[in-house]
């Protein structure tokens, strides 16, 4: 069974519940077990929170999840491109996949919603790569 550690980014709740929620159904019919979740306020504290799970024995991936929506300034991008930079960072150092279901930037809060589903797709995309890499 695989192994993983699970990061929320809670700045938006009902996205990020709604997230949860469906990750640990998504990791139930994987036969996979979400080991540890740690909940933190936003994407841009990913990355830490990544790299702690990805430093424990027992987990053999990590999977990110969260939200980032257009306000009035490109702060939006600025947070999603930092965080992706970074948790390839943390995949690749601790040698562990780390996988991005972030979804935005560019998107409204009801476009967000409309498209948690693909951020839930971190779950299969981390339970796959562990099972490929040798």
């Amino acid at each position: 069974m695989v192994s993983l550690g699970l990061v929320i980014a809670q700045f938006y709740e009902d996205i990020a519940e709604s997230m949860e929620e469906q990750a640990l159904n998504k990791a139930s019919q994987l036969d996979a077990e979400i080991a540890r979740t740690v909940s933190i306020r936003g994407v841009y504290d990913s990355p830490l929170a990544a790299d702690r799970l990805a430093r424990r024995n027992e987990i053999d991936a990590v999977a990110v999840l969260g939200a980032v929506i257009s306000g009035d300034t490109d702060h939006d991008q600025v947070v999603a491109h930092t965080a992706a930079r970074k948790l390839s960072d943390v995949s690749l150092q601790r040698d562990t996949p780390v996988a991005f279901g972030i979804i935005g930037p560019g998107m409204s809060s009801a476009e967000a919603s409309e498209r948690i589903e693909y951020g839930v797709e971190a779950i299969p995309i981390a339970v796959e790569t562990v099972k490929e890499l040798p």
